[in-house]
């Protein structure tokens, strides 16, 4: 394993990060499993947004005595409300979660608290503009979070937080997809040496933030390397080709700033695939074939990350969208999704399309609509 620096925080981190969120749902023994493979492979780098009591204690019993030797990615502002994830600025609610968080994980502080979820001007003016800001600098302060860090999928509102000064890392999705110039670039605009990075012209604002950062020292963490798995498909990659996701870690790697890119895992094998970077040869890193065109953008897919909760009808948008995606790429639903779905305590046809979880989503996913597509292939 080889280790970057995390900006100028003095920290070393395993450039193969993992990400907590797909063990959500696991029970200890393959929790502790997937970690175990991970820290044997070197990596000392861990992201927890999830505030559900169960995960958060497989992993904390799982990490036991190691805990000094992982540093955590934990989220101020993550927490649950009627049992569904919620993201909050309320201090008393963000300091239970804070100190669930200590508890399950045997610890007293967190490496790395990351302020959560930031991507809109309204965001921004909610978690800087109220006590929660001071909140989240007394914690820095007291010692409870040793670096004070944010997570954002948008690139301008990224900036403004970087250019506050008090963000001392970044955790942002990055890959080749979401880099992306957007499709009223000027043609004039095209051959602007600045746009490119390596072989790809990528959003400007998005060059810019990763500028910004290398030159603050603030380091990036890396979320949604692989687009939930769309950039490993022919059929979902904006780019008419499948991808590795070495392929995917590579590119991710190679952007300014970036310290570690923090992959998901719910399998030994899944962090297998991943931990393979560290052996891969050049050529199955390169991620030329590529090229510079793309069939279409990522904007509106789901990346299955639920941010748009809570649903006030109870409903798991991102497994509801998940299987409906499924379905789709079989040409009709198999019987195991047809009943991995069944199982779900409530189902598209209960959406009472409020629209509150496309105001949330970051990723202008039509959540309604893939709703209602659900409950015509799954008939509830």
């Amino acid at each position: 394993m080889e280790y970057r620096d995390l900006g100028k925080t003095g920290l070393r981190v395993s450039r193969i990060g993992f990400g907590g969120e797909h063990v959500t749902d696991a029970d200890f023994a393959t929790t502790e499993a997937v970690m175990r493979t991970a820290m044997e492979a070197g990596v000392n780098i861990m992201d927890v947004f999830m505030p559900q009591p169960d995960v958060r204690s497989h992993m904390g019993d799982a990490l036991g005595a190691r805990r000094k030797d992982v540093l955590l990615q934990g989220h101020i502002g993550a927490v649950l409300q009627k049992g569904q994830y919620l993201r909050s600025r309320d201090v008393k609610l963000c300091d239970e979660y804070i100190r669930d968080f200590l508890t399950r994980f045997h610890t007293d502080y967190i490496d790395l608290g990351m302020m959560h979820f930031i991507d809109t001007q309204e965001d921004y003016d909610l978690a800087f503009g109220s006590e929660y800001i001071d909140y989240c600098q007394e914690l820095k302060r007291r010692g409870v979070v040793r670096f004070l860090g944010a997570s954002s999928h948008n690139a301008v509102t990224a900036r403004k937080m970087v250019e506050t000064g008090l963000v001392d890392v970044l955790l942002f999705s990055i890959n080749p997809a979401f880099d992306l110039l957007p499709g009223e670039t000027e043609i004039d605009d095209l051959l602007k040496e600045e746009l490119y990075e390596g072989r790809f012209a990528i959003d400007p604002d998005r060059a810019a933030l990763y500028r910004l950062c290398e030159e603050k020292g603030v380091g990036i963490t890396v979320m949604k390397t692989l687009a939930a798995g769309r950039l490993l498909d022919e059929a979902s990659s904006p780019f008419g080709v499948a991808l590795t996701p070495v392929q995917c870690i590579h590119y991710a790697l190679e952007r300014p700033a970036v310290s570690s890119v923090l992959l998901g895992a719910k399998t030994v094998e899944e962090m297998r695939r991943s931990l393979a970077y560290e052996t891969a040869t050049d050529a199955e890193r390169d991620y030329s074939v590529l090229g510079r065109g793309a069939r279409s953008a990522m904007r509106g897919k789901c990346m299955y990350c639920n941010h748009c909760l809570p649903c006030p009808a109870g409903i798991d948008i991102a497994s509801v969208t998940k299987y409906l995606d499924l379905a789709r790429q079989h040409g009709g639903a198999p019987d195991t999704v047809r009943a991995h779905y069944a199982a779900l305590t409530a189902h598209g046809g209960d959406c009472i399309a409020c629209g509150k979880c496309e105001e949330r989503c970051p990723f202008a996913v039509p959540v309604r609509e893939n709703m209602r597509g659900a409950a015509e292939v799954f008939g509830k």
